[in-house]
């Protein structure tokens, strides 16, 4: 059965990277066939986030934005990461023929090894299990559901082939039993640039927050960077963050006359106003949706409860089928 799962860390104050990068192509697909699952990443987030009331804060956010954006419990599966005891068990399970090496080259261990030699610090400084382990907990939320196909940015794609490869490691020594999950990619705004021009994300501090009030979604729109071309000028839509941002708010008519503009020579300042004007339309419902939820958070308990129960079932019979194989039970 085709299935596609998505998750989100509760880091952050979901942005407009999050939703085009990947809860946008996440609900599109939702309304084809198969199944679709997604859920809050609150063991992920266990690496950055030390604070109780931080986390539940972030949680409820994540949670909120899913379903103001149109996220239906009723037709998915919508759960909280934590609340599926059976993924820590397995990712117990999968480490165990897990290559040191493979996790060695994984991107965020790579960075922070990086920085540590940068700084001339010991390469391992800051860096928790946590994080090293990672790749291989991302792979347990994959495998134990047996997804098909996981909407993700381009800056993530080594997240499935790190569990493509876990999933292979474990076949070759046991027998086949997981679904290799595939990547499917938004195109062409797989990677969204950030008010810097820099990808957008939390880390660079150039996030558009994907619920901001009016006012500050008009500040932040005219805060984007841009070079000096004259407005009578042409200029490219290849690379602009202006231009990527109307093309994911704006009709395909709407689309059709600002690519003209853009050839014809139009000045920055009115290319603002009108990707305000269109992102401003199509955020201002979900937007009202969003704080009325994140007013009543015993409903979000309740949904995300709801989905657990519906997801534990299939995981448990998943994990009982592994250790049946490895000689567990």
């Amino acid at each position: 059965m085709k299935r596609t799962i998505t998750g989100v860390k509760p880091t952050g104050t979901p942005h407009l990277g999050n939703y085009i990068g990947a809860i946008k192509p996440a609900l599109e697909l939702a309304e084809g066939e198969g199944q679709s699952l997604y859920f809050i990443a609150d063991l992920h987030a266990l690496n950055t986030i030390h604070n109780k009331s931080q986390l539940k804060k972030m949680t409820y956010e994540v949670a909120a934005t899913w379903l103001a954006l149109g996220l239906n419990p009723d037709r998915s599966f919508f759960y909280r990461q934590s609340d599926i005891r059976e993924l820590t068990e397995l990712q117990w399970i999968l480490s165990s023929v897990t290559n040191k090496g493979l996790l060695n080259r994984a991107h965020a261990y790579k960075a922070q090894v990086d920085q540590n030699r940068t700084a001339g610090k010991e390469e391992d400084t800051g860096v928790n299990m946590g994080l090293f382990n990672y790749p291989v907990l991302m792979a347990a939320d994959l495998l134990l559901m047996d997804a098909s196909d996981v909407p993700v940015g381009r800056d993530n794609l080594q997240h499935i082939e790190i569990a493509r490869d876990i999933a292979e490691a474990f076949h070759r020594q046991y027998e086949e039993t997981f679904q290799l999950p595939k990547p499917i990619v938004s195109e062409p705004s797989a990677v969204l640039p950030g008010l810097d021009g820099r990808k957008m994300s939390k880390s660079y501090q150039n996030t558009i927050p994907l619920f901001s009030e009016e006012k500050k979604l008009e500040k932040l729109v005219k805060r984007i960077v841009t070079d000096s071309t004259p407005p009578e000028q042409a200029k490219e839509t290849e690379g602009s963050t202006l231009f990527t941002l109307y093309r994911e708010f704006g009709t395909d008519t709407e689309l059709a006359q600002m690519t003209d503009a853009f050839r014809q020579g139009i000045g920055y300042g009115e290319i603002k106003q009108e990707v305000f004007r269109v992102m401003n339309r199509a955020l201002k419902q979900p937007r009202q949706k969003y704080v009325q939820l994140l007013e009543n958070p015993e409903k979000i308990d309740k949904l995300l409860e709801s989905g657990a129960d519906k997801v534990r079932p299939y995981a448990q019979l998943k994990v009982k089928k592994v250790k049946e194989m490895i000689g567990l039970l």
